[in-house]
């Protein structure tokens, strides 16, 4: 049981599980992938994932300002919340790593576009699905695989179980 919170000057005393954050990375589809821009300032974007052997797969054309940031410097972060997954929302893993970008690999853009295509239009027709398959197949496309070296996560439902008398944000309860 938590200790009960007197105040949420620090909230790190509310980790996400590890199996609540391996749900999370499933249940979801989006995140906000960050980067910096030459001038080094932050920049961030919502994008697609596919989770594969502990790393994040992304994808985007090599003309998106992201590309060259990425190719002159992997650094890089993707956050993940909750919301608008069935586990309410609430629930964030940020991960700080490394990405490195794949141009033009076709054993890798084989398993990738399906695979992707699969996790977003599973219910889907097999037609709709192999559809966007292809249309991701393109000449002017990337994959990016970020690794993940550090992470940051929270739990907001345990953060309201400590707070007791306070109100949770709508679809922030357990």
């Amino acid at each position: 049981m938590n200790k009960m919170a007197k105040d949420y000057e620090d909230v790190t005393q509310y980790p996400l599980d590890p199996e609540r954050e391996k749900e999370l990375i499933e249940l979801q589809n989006e995140c906000t992938f960050m980067w910096t821009n030459k001038e080094g300032h932050p920049i961030g974007v919502i994008m697609s994932y596919l989770e594969h052997e502990d790393k994040l797969w992304l994808t985007a054309t090599k003309h998106r300002v992201r590309v060259p940031a990425i190719r002159r410097d992997g650094r890089s972060c993707i956050c993940v919340t909750s919301t608008g997954t069935e586990m309410g929302g609430g629930k964030t893993v940020t991960y700080k790593g490394f990405c490195v970008i794949h141009e033009g690999d076709k054993e890798l853009n084989d398993w990738f576009y399906p695979a992707l295509a699969e996790r977003l239009y599973g219910q889907a027709s097999q037609a709709k699905r192999e559809q966007f398959a292809q249309f991701l197949d393109s000449p002017g496309r990337v994959i990016f695989e970020f690794k993940s070296e550090k992470k940051i996560v929270y739990d907001g439902d345990k953060m309201w179980a400590a707070t007791p008398d306070a109100d949770a944000p709508g679809g922030w309860e357990s």
